[in-house]
């Protein structure tokens, strides 16, 4: 089984007036699913009001990300799944919950995690 990160950038929930309570009684139900069939690991979203900071091997620190880098926001899920067609499946629910198409990837498998 593999891990799958589905996620999406803050910029593509674009939500339709009247349509928020909605999404998130779906993308909750979606989640409930996940978690019933055992297949979610965590999930959450990027703290927009919390600024990120970079923090070197020496421990210095300095406000922001990688300058050079696009911004990391927006909304992630974690599912450990048995095949990338099941990845897809799950993906496409979040999406359709989300209202807005999810990024998916999957993790490198490490055998020391």
């Amino acid at each position: 089984m593999a891990k799958y990160l589905v996620s999406f950038p803050a910029a593509a929930m674009v939500v339709p007036e009247g349509e928020w309570d909605a999404v998130v009684r779906d993308s909750h139900a979606v989640i409930e699913e996940a978690k019933a069939a055992g297949v979610y690991v965590f999930g959450g979203g990027i703290d927009a009001g919390v600024a990120p900071r970079l923090v070197s091997g020496s421990g210095a620190v300095s406000e922001g990300g990688y300058p050079w880098a696009p911004p990391l926001d927006g909304g992630f899920t974690v599912l450990e799944l048995p095949s990338d067609d099941a990845a897809l499946d799950w993906a496409a629910r979040i999406a359709r919950a989300c209202r807005c198409d999810q990024e998916l990837r999957v993790f490198g498998y490490d055998p020391q995690s």
